[in-house]
């Protein structure tokens, strides 16, 4: 038999895999590092620059900066079919980013793949197993003693396979990659959904699922649907209440929770350069919130200042060189254009229920007294992923102090979240964590927290009515807290705070007045920070582990007995027929988010062990047929129970069943267990009438077959009785339409088709049961 390290060659030659660090060393032009932490790994801009000349040559007109960047990364530019919205892109991200979470699976995959060490710069960052209770230090000392099992297996396995380790406290994983591994003109991938985070600095950073992170860790080529581009063309420039996060507000509000799907939404315009490089990064946070594959701005000063203030001054002065490359062509064309007069908008708060229910802020609290939604404001909650940097901080501060000024404190519970221990030191250091401690506020891990549903929320009973306010990204029914009657609106940091000091959805801090301890009325006045720390920002505790240069002698172990984390084994080959007779598992009412089909809160603690966290699969979807979640008809015992149960049953006698589902099912985070747990207990096929994109490649990745009804009105053919055939599978090809038969009970049928978008390679991954198998079977 070949020696093992053969056998790896072989396979990296067999699928295309970039020798990425000898490639690394090649550019002559500058060697500038990506991050301090990896100082041999260089940003290659000379490569991006090649490469975007070969397409523009080829595509003879003007490029977006998405194009460029996208494009810039192709595996093959001189050949590669472009199409925007068509075509296939194979793409050489720059490096890989894992949140704890999702980090289990795409290392226990990594591990089956049988590759010894991860082909580029990938790390993982424990953000997301931390509970809320009752404050920073004692949480983080509690989860640390809880998940020790997890971090543990994440650390050594990040040691043994090569890739950097930020241990418990570090920070929210897309701080930390703003702050040191973002950069204009990168390629990022993550297996979280807010990873285009860090097109706030410029680069294009998408979200996906393990098994995607796994080909590129692998250093295969990853592939991509070639992105439309929609511009969003910004005039004036913000002041006063109006922040960064009222953008995206107003964008979610115009393009709905699923208007950017398949696209990446590109800001531009005059109106760029008054929005600072994190106010930018919020932006491209909640994008994901909107379905887009990403969103990015151009390269600009605040960028520069940015870097230069986070230590990284060299990158800045090469992204200076290569500027023109960093930002979009003149005249270049945009799919859609949306246009924003940030002089004329207004603040915004967004929700309850979804992201785009978009309000003025001076109209919420008349709509609440409409609706019958709690004017009372429960709790105001500032930080996470999307806004907990330095001027989020500083702007909330501001409001505070001067409500502390009147003798005023929250007549609303307050929370503030640290996007990072460095964000942490530097607002310690500078008062801004003692003026929101003052007001009333507790500050609690650098973590996600409640944003995530890591929330131990005692102030209300489940079932209890009640209002929240946040500056999180999602506001989906019992996101937070686990609560369905929690209603949750989305706003900046700022309104957050002036909200909790008032305690109401009906006060307008733009007009409305609030009365001091001394019984004088008064006016907040419009926020001010600075953007950046004036003094170096504080880094606070080493959190970060290097990957040794030898990990020979290191050990992963997962115990057999472990209820946290379990190896897996692989999933079952297509036998080469048809689906016959699959039975409804649910035919699912409404909204559908991967928030219903496998949910977070108290269940993260088994994203690392399939067979458990299976127990929470589709168990907050409303099934048609009685208008509950979590209660299905047993096809064989006629008795409703569990949606889990019944999938289990199901499993254990052979019966193959599918999910019949409604619009842009699969929305929300980018967790591949919404994907993995039906392939795990024996589902076969996903129909619907349209996905969001993350969960359609993460269903494709598990062997798992995603469909559409070519008429979204056939949804209404099927009922949750019936019993469905899905034919043309030994011809299945791209483009192709596959037949679906519907067996009603009565003995009638119908036929319908289905549309898929499915390409070779991803025929390939269901053919072989998994992308993961068909990795092992060229390995073979």
């Amino acid at each position: 038999m070949a020696p093992y390290s053969l056998l790896v060659t072989r396979l990296q030659k067999a699928l295309g895999v970039r020798q990425y660090h000898v490639a690394s060393v090649l550019c002559q032009r500058a060697k500038v590092a990506m991050s301090h932490f990896e100082p041999n790994e260089y940003i290659r801009y000379d490569l991006l620059e090649k490469n975007i000349n070969i397409v523009r040559k080829r595509l003879n007109r003007p490029l977006t900066l998405s194009e460029k960047i996208v494009y810039g990364h192709l595996d093959d530019p001189a050949n590669q079919e472009i199409e925007r919205g068509k075509t296939y892109l194979r793409l050489r991200p720059d490096r890989v980013a894992m949140q704890d979470a999702t980090a289990q699976m795409a290392m226990l995959q990594f591990i089956s793949s049988g590759l010894p060490k991860v082909a580029v710069p990938s790390t993982i960052h424990c953000d997301h197993l931390i509970e809320a209770q009752v404050g920073g230090e004692k949480d983080l000392r509690r989860a640390k003693d809880i998940n020790q099992e997890v971090y543990n297996f994440l650390a050594t396995a990040g040691a043994k396979y090569g890739v950097g380790f930020w241990r418990p406290g570090s920070g929210i994983i897309h701080q930390i990659i703003l702050e040191n591994y973002a950069y204009p003109g990168v390629l990022l991938i993550g297996t979280d959904s807010h990873t285009p985070n860090g097109g706030g600095l410029g680069g294009i950073c998408i979200g996906v699922g393990g098994a995607d992170a796994v080909d590129v860790m692998a250093g295969i080529p990853w592939e991509l649907k070639c992105p439309k581009v929609i511009g969003v063309k910004l005039t004036g420039s913000l002041s006063g209440w109006t922040s960064p996060k009222d953008v995206i507000l107003k964008v979610a509000g115009i393009l709905t929770v699923k208007g950017g799907t398949g696209a990446i939404v590109e800001y531009h315009g005059p109106g760029v350069d008054s929005i600072s490089c994190t106010g930018m990064a919020t932006i491209c946070n909640m994008g994901a919130e909107i379905g887009a594959t990403t969103s990015v701005f151009p390269y600009n000063h605040r960028m520069k200042k940015y870097l230069n203030k986070t230590g990284r001054a060299d990158i800045a002065n090469l992204a200076e060189e290569f500027k023109d490359h960093l930002v979009p062509d003149p005249g270049c064309q945009y799919d859609q254009v949306i246009e924003i007069n940030l002089n004329e908008l207004k603040p915004h708060i967004n929700g309850p229920f979804t992201p785009d229910l978009a309000h003025p802020v001076a109209e919420v609290g008349t709509v609440a007294e409409k609706e019958g939604w709690p004017l009372d404001i429960r709790v105001g909650l500032i930080g996470s992923c999307t806004n907990s940097s330095y001027e989020d901080m500083g702007r909330s501060a501001a409001v505070a102090k001067q409500a502390l000024a009147h003798g005023l404190k929250c007549k609303s519970q307050f929370t503030i979240t640290p996007g990072s221990e460095q964000i942490r030191a530097t607002i310690e250091r500078d008062g801004y964590a003692q003026i929101l401690r003052d007001v009333g506020g507790i500050v609690l891990a650098n973590a996600c927290g409640p944003c995530i549903g890591q929330w131990d929320r005692k102030d209300i009973k489940k079932g209890e009515k009640n209002t929240i306010v946040t500056s999180y990204n999602r506001n989906f029914t019992g996101r937070n807290d686990a609560n369905p009657e929690t209603h949750a609106f989305v706003t900046s940091p700022e309104i957050v705070t002036a909200l909790a000091i008032a305690g109401t959805l009906k006060f307008n801090p733009e007009t409305d007045f609030l009365t001091g301890k001394d019984g004088k009325k008064f006016k907040l006045e419009a926020p001010d920070a600075d953007e950046l720390p004036r003094a170096e920002f504080d880094p606070g505790q080493d959190t970060y582990q290097h990957p040794p240069k030898d990990s020979s002698g290191q050990r992963v172990d997962v115990s057999p007995t472990s209820q946290r984390l379990q190896l897996l084994e692989p999933f079952d080959k297509w036998d080469g027929k048809d689906l016959e007779d699959l039975q409804i598992l649910i035919k699912v009412k409404g909204k559908c988010t991967t928030d219903h089909i496998s949910a977070a809160g108290p269940w993260l603690k088994f994203r690392g062990h399939l067979d458990n966290i299976s127990n929470n699969l589709l168990i907050g979807a409303i099934n048609i047929e009685n208008g509950k979640a979590n209660s299905v008809r047993n096809a064989v015992t006629q008795e409703f129970g569990p949606v889990p149960d019944t999938a289990r049953y199901y499993k254990k006698h052979g019966i193959r069943w599918v999910v019949i589902g409604d619009e842009n099912y699969g929305e929300g985070s980018s967790r591949e267990h919404a994907a993995l747990e039906p392939r795990h207990l024996g589902g076969r096929a996903i129909i619907t009438k349209s996905f969001a994109r993350i969960h359609e490649t993460n269903l494709k990745k598990q062997g798992l077959l995603p469909l559409t009804f070519a008429d979204p009105a056939d949804y209404n053919k099927i009922h949750p009785v019936d019993k469905l055939t899905i034919q043309g599978l030994k011809d299945f090809a791209p483009g192709k339409p596959l037949k679906c038969i519907i067996k009603h009970p009565n003995g009638t049928q119908e036929t319908i088709l289905l549309n898929h978008t499915f390409n070779e390679t991803q025929i390939e991954w269901f053919r072989a049961g998994s992308a993961l198998n068909r990795m092992k079977e060229l390995q073979q």
